[in-house]
């Protein structure tokens, strides 16, 4: 069920996306009814396919003249690029392959382009901010002067709205690559290095060849997601691809009448998360007129401080209610620790790297790989945490 959205007068179109979770599925090919850890099996299978072939595009392309090229928005006749990252990769002649011996469809090459495009695009306003720190480079990068402000502002596209915080984190990050090598590095993409690909699929580069999405006729509250996945991790021939019916459980902030699109689909452990797309009609938002103001403040001990206010004909305004609040002390007491002691573990771990320095075989090696261990392990804590957090401040 895709498509655009028809709109009667007054209203426009708003693109929002919910959180699903793929239970289970049934094999259409032989009937058999999939567990939700089979199912994430064969969905992790199709997407460990394509990340091997985003990581390889993205092995070749990662240079300044690939990312320049693709943000010019031209190919080399001078044409407008397509604004779908897969097709203006096409349109450049960047290819994905599949490994040696392993046999997939188109759409799933779409997948690998789409995710390799968006990566490479995403990289082009780094790469400006980042020659724009590395041009003007300070004389003390813990504190700039006024003046070094100035300059760094005017070699960054934008610069003069951009947060400081944003050029000091990308100061810290290339004095940190100063004091490990002795020297400053040439541009972003040897400052980050190739990125790591995330494990999802991105079903929205596909068509219906590859995967559909529907609504039920008797409850419009369930869809069903059919895609075609692997029965094995190395399927080499197009009988080793069956069509898989997966049933979804809408929440209910998807108004019935919205328009679904193609989700995007995450394996996190033995579980599939879909990133559900939906576009639904509102009310046209209007320049005048107003009479009544939504303010939403966020702080330190009040994480969220919201209120309403009213403007009467005669120029006052009065507050509707107290307001609200939500606050999260203890949670955010807990955020704090957390943070101190990742920063303790990674002031503890460069120690012992520059203690170690490129010596394999010095005794502090295996204290620091405890120490990279217990560092990954808070981090995914603070990342549990954080998101917790703001899907507890939304609701």
């Amino acid at each position: 069920m895709t498509g655009k959205l028809p709109l009667a007068g007054g209203l426009t179109s708003r693109t929002a996306c919910a959180r699903a979770l793929l239970r289970s599925g049934v094999d259409e090919e032989s009937g058999e009814v999939l567990s939700q850890a089979v199912l994430a099996q064969r969905v992790g299978w199709c997407a460990d396919l394509v990340v091997g072939m985003v990581s390889g595009l993205l092995a070749e392309r990662w240079n300044c003249a690939d990312v320049e090229a693709l943000a010019s928005g031209q190919d080399a006749g001078g044409r407008k690029l397509p604004s779908n990252a897969w097709m203006a990769l096409r349109r450049l002649g960047w290819t994905a392959t599949a490994p040696e011996g392993v046999r997939v469809n188109d759409r799933i090459v779409r997948m690998a382009q789409e995710q390799a495009g968006r990566a490479l695009r995403s990289a082009s306003w780094r790469a400006d901010l980042t020659g724009g720190v590395l041009a003007t480079w300070p004389a003390d990068p813990r504190e700039r002067t006024v003046q070094e402000w100035e300059q760094v502002r005017k070699a960054v596209p934008g610069g003069e709205h951009l947060p400081s915080s944003i050029v000091k984190s990308r100061t810290r990050q290339a004095a940190k690559f100063l004091a490990v090598t002795g020297r400053l590095p040439v541009d972003v993409l040897e400052l980050e290095g190739v990125p790591r690909v995330a494990r999802m699929l991105l079903l929205a580069a596909c068509d219906r060849q590859q995967a559909t999405i529907e609504r039920s006729d008797t409850e419009p509250g369930r869809v069903l997601l059919r895609l075609q996945l692997p029965t094995r991790p190395d399927p080499r021939a197009y009988r080793d691809w069956t069509w898989v019916a997966c049933p979804i459980l809408l929440p209910p902030t998807v108004p019935a009448g919205a328009v679904l699109h193609l989700p995007t689909l995450r394996v996190t452990g033995r579980q599939v998360h879909a990133d559900l797309a939906y576009s639904h009609p509102v009310p046209k938002a209007r320049r005048t007129g107003h009479t009544v103001a939504l303010g939403v403040d966020w702080g330190l001990n009040t994480l969220l401080g919201a209120g309403a206010l009213r403007r009467h004909e005669d120029g006052r305004i009065t507050a509707l209610g107290a307001g609200g609040q939500f606050r999260a002390a203890g949670v955010l007491a807990k955020q704090h620790r957390l943070r101190r002691h990742s920063e303790r573990l990674h002031a503890k771990a460069d120690h012992y790297q520059r203690l170690a320095g490129r010596d394999e075989r010095h005794h502090l090696v295996g204290k620091h790989e405890v120490l990279r261990a217990e560092i990954r392990h808070v981090s995914d804590r603070r990342q549990n945490l954080n998101a917790a957090l703001s899907w507890a401040a939304a609701r």
